[in-house]
């Protein structure tokens, strides 16, 4: 007994429980030692053994236990062991941790927004990623045209050109065609002949409508004489015709030809700087080119151009002229700018002095028909202020200066509106010293006094609470030169009143042929354009040798917008799946006349003035419109961008688009003349209603809203390959029932990469090669001054 007394009462009570019962009970106590082993547990922890409870073994003494049984406790079992103190970390640890978590997965949700934003806008500007580069376009396998560059010793006659292309369609290519190409007889240089551009001007129908024309010289004493081009006549065997455009359609002369020193050593191309020249094209084949220069009675010497100031001659040419022009008031505020009004001596207080026109044109008839005015046009030519200036850039400002202001009596005048792009470092509106200052640094001497400053800080103060949707990114603001462009303009129009028209032009446009004669015909046929149909006309390319006379493109365009036809974006609307049915015919579309305006009623602004049709739409036998002066005048099609793949399409501001966005029109590449009250419109609602749109949509859509009279131009266009004709048509024609625009299978979009080989376009390959070769350098290890000697 005095074992069991000495077991704790908790255990004993435990081992007796009726509740502790195990079947393993049963089995055999006898225990080899040998086989377990002997435990060394302490005293303390026999009440943990793995011996069953019942109520007769808590009865057996150590007398009911075998003599042969060895005296060994059991291992506990693991079930029955006491738990084991396990360690607990800080609480301090354990919220590091979880704010560590809560961290991560933080960052990890804002690192897949910023990735989300980041990859829509990429889509957004057409930035898709590193992609195998798609395969070569069909028009780069055409072969290339060669006959560009024949040279002077090959002048033929133009009426006896056999062209190298376009060939007729009946008429297969000659299989030797590169062979005979190589074969052209070579001649003795022709002799060049003086440029008469002005011929017009001094015709007696003119004359008796205008006033006779003042000359006007480059200097202040009336001694140097503006230079006169010099051309030749005929063209180099095979010369390619136009693929797009015509001549004959503008009045520009087709049967002549200009080379360089003949169109450029008037200006200072071909002598040294020592002589006031520019110092370029004094190597290579320089035959002919001694009678540029010559001195005899229509032909002058070299001009030294070091000590001219372009600002101070125009001036004088406009207030010589200024009889024969509209009354202008000038601009109020003081100027930052080049104006050819005089304070002290206003061209208006002596418009009616007989001393400023000789007495041989003076007229002594107090009945004599009063003469008509003519309006004024500034040539507005754009730069920056970190613009390098080289010496072709000189040459061809030197060359606008002197065709179209003082050569034409103070028609136009050219301006340089140049930006300054980081104003912090150029403070220029601080004072008139520091505007001074800069404007010297930027541009040349001789141009400086015709120069206008301007940056996006003055944009962003005058044109104050336009919403901008940033489409190209925070780098590239609406008020900026990229998207917004034409707020510079319109401020400008706004500080010069003297003028009725402005031409926007880019500084790096080069052009053969003569300015003045350029430009005027160019108002001369845009005049003549009547309204029917004119939108519509205007939203295509001109391929003369597919679509035949203008007449017949005329007729052409006007069925395919009333009864339209198959456009190749219909080819996926018949398949399952498609978001359109196919339509059962062509589906015509509304043609344009008068105002379009935007859907909501809130979006239209000062309409009360705009022009109206004065008699319906087929009423109308072409005659609205004709002898009314363009409001806009453009290079490129104006075409609609809805619906094509133009990155740009949606860049509107300050319209409802709650039911889609409002009627637009865009024309690539700014270049193109506006008329001062489309110009006042924009101005106007881009100050109240908050209207703008990107730089090449902005004039177009503001014409369209308003009902101005607006064309494209079918200027000239050449291509550098052997396009067929009928294939060339549907390419640039892809749109919307057969115009430029409208579809997804627009040539203005993903599909631009057509117009990379023609002469005009934005990032044209083919023009700035064909330049340079003209000028004569080598480009691909082709021309140069070897080429040209040979």
């Amino acid at each position: 007994m005095a074992a069991f007394n000495s077991l704790p009462t908790l255990n004993v009570t435990k081992r007796a429980s009726p509740t502790k019962q195990n079947p393993s009970h049963s089995r055999s106590r006898d225990y080899d030692v040998e086989k377990y082993g002997y435990e060394t547990e302490s005293e303390d922890d026999s009440d943990y053994s793995s011996y069953p409870s019942s109520p007769v073994s808590s009865r057996e003494t150590s007398g009911s236990y075998s003599s042969n049984r060895p005296l060994v406790r059991r291992k506990p079992s693991a079930g029955s062991l006491r738990p084991t103190p396990y360690y607990k970390l800080p609480n301090k640890i354990i919220r590091y941790l979880c704010l560590a978590l809560i961290s991560t997965i933080i960052i990890f949700i804002l690192s897949l927004i910023r990735m989300s934003v980041i990859s829509a806008r990429r889509v957004e500007v057409g930035d898709h990623g590193d992609r195998p580069p798609p395969p070569p376009a069909p028009w780069e396998s055409f072969p290339f045209l060669s006959r560009y560059y024949g040279g002077l010793r090959t002048l033929v006659p133009f009426s006896e050109n056999i062209p190298e292309y376009p060939l007729p369609e009946d008429e297969p290519a000659p299989m030797n065609r590169t062979v005979a190409a190589t074969i052209v007889p070579i001649r003795e240089t022709p002799t060049s002949k003086p440029y008469e551009a002005y011929t017009k001007r001094t015709s007696k129908a003119y004359l008796r409508e205008y006033a006779p024309a003042i000359e006007c010289f480059l200097d202040e004493q009336s001694t140097i004489r503006i230079p006169q081009l010099q051309y030749y006549s005929g063209r180099p065997s095979g010369f390619p015709d136009n693929a797009m455009g015509s001549y004959e359609l503008l009045g520009l002369p087709e049967d002549i030809c200009f080379e360089r020193y003949g169109r450029l050593g008037p200006y200072g191309h071909g002598y040294s700087l020592k002589y006031g020249g520019t110092g370029t094209g004094q190597y290579g084949d320089m035959e002919g080119s001694d009678g540029v220069w010559s001195s005899s009675e229509d032909k002058f010497n070299q001009v030294d151009y070091r000590q001219i100031n372009w600002g101070a001659a125009q001036k004088r040419c406009y207030q010589a002229n200024a009889a024969r022009f509209e009354a202008k008031k000038r601009f109020e505020e003081p100027l930052n700018t080049f104006s050819v009004i005089d304070e002290e001596k206003d061209a208006l207080q002596r418009r009616d002095e007989k001393a400023r026109t000789p007495a041989s044109l003076a007229t002594s008839n107090s009945t004599a028909t009063p003469k008509k005015l003519l309006p004024r046009t500034a040539v507005v030519i754009r730069s920056y202020d970190d613009f390098a200036y080289n010496e072709e850039d000189i040459l061809h400002l030197r060359a606008m200066i002197s065709e179209l202001s003082l050569g034409s009596g103070g028609e136009y005048d050219v301006h340089l509106l140049v930006q300054v792009k980081d104003e912090a470092k150029h403070p220029i509106w601080a004072d008139a010293e520091t505007y001074q200052e800069h404007l010297n640094a930027s541009v040349p001497e001789e141009f400086r006094d015709i120069t206008t400053l301007w940056s996006t800080t003055q944009m962003l103060m005058l044109y104050q609470g336009i919403f901008d949707t940033f489409i190209r990114g925070p780098d590239l603001p609406a008020h900026g030169s990229y998207r917004g462009l034409q707020m510079a303009m319109q401020h400008f129009s706004q500080k010069h009143p003297e003028y009725d028209f402005f031409w926007h032009w880019e500084i790096d446009i080069r052009y053969t042929g003569h300015y003045y004669n350029l430009f005027s015909q160019i108002d001369s046929w845009t005049n003549s354009q009547p309204r029917k149909g004119l939108w519509e006309r205007s939203s295509r390319f001109y391929v003369p040798s597919v679509h035949g006379s203008w007449e017949d493109f005329k007729q052409m365009v006007r069925v395919q917008t009333e009864m339209g036809t198959k456009s190749p974006e219909d080819i996926w609307s018949g398949l399952p799946g498609a978001k359109k049915a196919a339509p059962q015919t062509p589906k015509g579309e509304k043609p344009i006349w008068g105002p379009e305006r935007p859907k909501e009623s809130d979006d239209w602004f000062e309409t009360e003035n705009d022009p109206m049709p004065p008699t319906s739409y087929d009423k109308d036998k072409y005659k609205w419109g004709v002898g009314e002066e363009a409001d806009l005048v453009t290079f490129n099609p104006l075409f609609d961008p809805e619906g094509t793949t133009w990155f740009l399409a949606s860049d509107i501001t300050g319209y409802n688009a709650t039911d889609g966005l409002p009627p637009r029109r865009a024309a690539i590449v700014t270049s193109s003349r506006m008329s001062r009250r489309l110009l006042d419109t924009m101005h106007r609602e881009t100050a109240f209603k908050k209207h703008h749109a990107f730089s090449e949509m902005w004039a177009p859509t503001a014409a369209l809203h308003h009902g101005y009279k607006a064309v494209y131009v079918p200027h000239p266009m050449y291509v550098d390959r052997e396009w067929p004709t009928a294939y060339l048509a549907s390419v640039v024609n892809s749109g919307r029932n057969g115009a430029s625009g409208g579809a997804r299978t627009s040539v203005f979009g993903e599909r631009e990469h057509n117009l990379m080989g023609m002469t005009w376009y934005y990032n044209a390959g083919f023009a700035p090669n064909l330049w340079k070769r003209w000028l004569g350098f080598k480009v691909n290890n082709e021309g140069g001054e070897e080429f040209g000697v040979d």
